[in-house]
């Protein structure tokens, strides 16, 4: 074994133990809508040079520890502040609604996702997300931290620039570079969203975009969100971002579960968006099969219809593809969270109400809406089906727990 390979496995094995909590601060991440902001177009990748570990998890607390710190809370919430655990509300990161903020308050929301673009830098933004802090919740004395999340992709998906933060290029760029340089820089845009009070990326992009396709896959191709046009590119560099972004102490979400690679159509700007080609046994899964096995704290899912998993049912509201596949045969632990469902086209048949139940019955944890708009209809409707069903409301409870584990790893509970 040469000596370069000694120090990579040692420095990913530092990853994969990483236990130092993370920021009390967080900034939500946006869904597969790219936030488009101009950005310099990547070059066409090339094979790696090193191979990496895929995404290592951040502080993930055993189940002991994250059940003796989450039951401190979780006894003495209301339904009302259970199922506002359940959401993750959209605010423009440059000119925050408080007419908006107050709508998440109201209905007990436990997470903020910044949206748009920013060009404010590393402090003006954590001033802006210190400034909400204040709004979460309180049990027993004891602050539910707020986890606020963004879209830090890089390319033309980067929510948050200007001083402090680094133009993060697209991801065929990040494609071409080994993957021990992608993971070193990938800790460093970490440093910088943690600065601004950051605990939660929605990215690394897990979507392998055939080269036959390309930019006609108008979701992810047409924006080069992509790392490569391979499995095994696409493994190993969503890994590299991820290990790196653990490294940092600043958690990741693999998206857009089981994979937008295959579609034409963007699921925010269209309906009926069908993948016909992707089975439960598709090669294009192991990106997010290895981000699983590494620990993967967060697994978006997509609201596109597969119709050789679930040909009945978009993804989002799909038991098969949430409960057997993923959570099943995948074996994923985390919080299962939703691409936008409040304002993306791919739902617009369901109301927002139908929607918030849909997704909960299928199995998924945390709602992200970017519509802070579409809330109180979601959590009345929740709240009802859970006086209604028993079993629903068991599902509601499992997802308040793993969301209160995912924010005891985020540092966001005081587990004293």
């Amino acid at each position: 074994m040469t000596s370069r390979v000694r120090q990579i496995r040692s420095r990913r094995s530092t990853a994969l133990r990483y236990a130092a909590p993370l920021v009390t601060l967080a900034l939500a991440a946006t869904g597969c809508g790219a936030s488009v902001t101009p950005g310099r177009i990547g070059d066409s990748p090339r094979s790696p040079t090193t191979r990496e570990a895929p995404p290592a998890a951040a502080s993930t607390p055993s189940p002991t520890q994250a059940a003796t710190c989450t039951d401190r809370y979780f006894p003495g919430m209301t339904a009302a502040q259970r199922v506002g655990q359940l959401f993750m509300g959209g605010i423009s990161a440059a000119h925050p609604d408080q007419a908006q903020l107050r709508t998440l308050r109201d209905n007990h929301v436990g997470a903020i996702m910044l949206t748009g673009r920013s060009t404010a830098g590393t402090t003006a933004t954590r001033k802006t997300v210190d400034g909400f802090r204040g709004q979460a919740d309180q049990v027993g004395g004891r602050r539910v931290g707020l986890l606020v999340a963004t879209d830090q992709e890089g390319g033309q998906v980067q929510v948050l620039n200007g001083p402090g933060f680094s133009a993060i290029p697209d991801g065929l760029t990040q494609g071409s570079w080994s993957t021990a340089t992608l993971r070193s820089q990938a800790a460093g845009w970490a440093k910088q969203l943690k600065a601004a009070g950051v605990d939660l990326n929605l990215a690394p992009i897990a979507d392998v975009v055939p080269a036959a396709l390309g930019t006609r896959n108008m979701p992810i191709g047409s924006f080069k969100r992509e790392y490569g046009s391979t499995p095994e590119t696409v493994t190993s560099h969503s890994g590299a971002f991820a290990a790196g972004f653990a490294q940092s102490g600043v958690l990741t979400t693999l998206k857009h579960f089981p994979g937008l690679g295959q579609v034409i159509g963007n699921t925010d700007t269209t309906a009926n968006v069908v993948d016909s080609v992707t089975t439960a046994s598709s090669s294009s899964l192991e990106p997010f099969r290895a981000g699983i096995r590494a620990g993967s704290p967060f697994v978006m899912v997509s609201s596109a219809t597969y119709t050789k998993i679930d040909p009945t049912h978009l993804a989002a509201f799909s038991p098969t593809v949430i409960g057997q596949l993923l959570r099943g045969r995948l074996g994923f632990k985390g919080v299962v969270i939703s691409d936008d469902i409040g304002n993306a086209v791919a739902v617009r048949s369901f109301t927002p109400a139908q929607r918030a139940v849909n997704f909960i019955a299928a199995g998924g944890n945390m709602i992200l809406t970017v519509r802070p708009s579409t809330v109180p209809a979601m959590t009345q409707a929740i709240e009802t089906r859970m006086r209604q069903d028993a079993s629903f409301r068991a599902k509601v409870d499992d997802s308040v727990r793993r969301i209160l584990a995912a924010k005891q790893s985020a540092g966001l509970l005081d587990c004293h």
